[in-house]
């Protein structure tokens, strides 16, 4: 879950964002008015209207992929913002003179702002793929039989909850470890000298 949403929501975090920055008066409204409203709501509640509210509608997904997509969406609303601001951070003269040598605005936001805008955003997407790790964690209220749902079945078994829960609090910190390890290196390797964004502000909210 964690992976495959990360990456969905990285796609419509860059749509997004070059919409809000890039697009008409239409297109930027319609993608404000989404991570507005992404932002502005629970994920809990995003979660049981795509499970149990998409079926009242004749669509009928399956646990795991309405919490795959909750994530998706909710996660692309908070890349969108951290992309939008990397992209703010280049500077104006990057984009006139990708223009001067020949380029239209869409090649220039291909080859010259977003491959800089993705690199500046990595500590920021870092916060939030751990973010989206420890989310995961609620899909078992919509039935997803993830990690924490496993915990509760051996746990309701066993009658023994501290220990199962605190194993699983391990699980969760192993893992949040590994993963900014991983990204540390791919920030250092991919770092623009000069140019970034403080490591590993705070950017969510609970």
């Amino acid at each position: 879950m964690t992976f495959i949403s990360i990456i969905i929501g990285l796609a419509i975090g860059i749509i997004l964002a070059l919409g809000k920055i890039y697009g008409n008066r239409l297109i930027s409204s319609v993608c404000i008015g989404y991570i507005e409203i992404i932002r502005g709501t629970p994920l809990l509640v995003q979660l049981f209207l795509l499970y149990f509210g998409l079926p009242s509608l004749g669509i009928n997904i399956s646990p795991l992929s309405a919490a795959m997509l909750g994530l998706s969406l909710n996660s692309g609303a908070y890349q969108a913002e951290y992309i939008r601001g990397s992209v703010q951070s280049i500077p104006s003269g990057q984009m006139i003179a990708a223009r001067t040598i020949g380029m239209n605005k869409l090649q220039s936001i291909k080859n010259i702002i977003l491959p800089q805008a993705l690199r500046i955003s990595i500590p920021a997407w870092s916060n939030e793929l751990i973010y989206l790790l420890k989310y995961t964690s609620i899909a078992y209220l919509i039935t997803v039989e993830e990690l924490t749902a496993e915990g509760f079945i051996i746990a309701a078994k066993s009658y023994r909850y501290i220990e199962i829960f605190v194993i699983i609090a391990i699980i969760y910190l192993v893992l949040t470890v590994l993963f900014t390890a991983i990204i540390d290196i791919i920030e250092n390797r991919l770092r623009i000298p000069g140019i970034g964004v403080p490591k590993r502000i705070g950017l969510r909210s609970n």
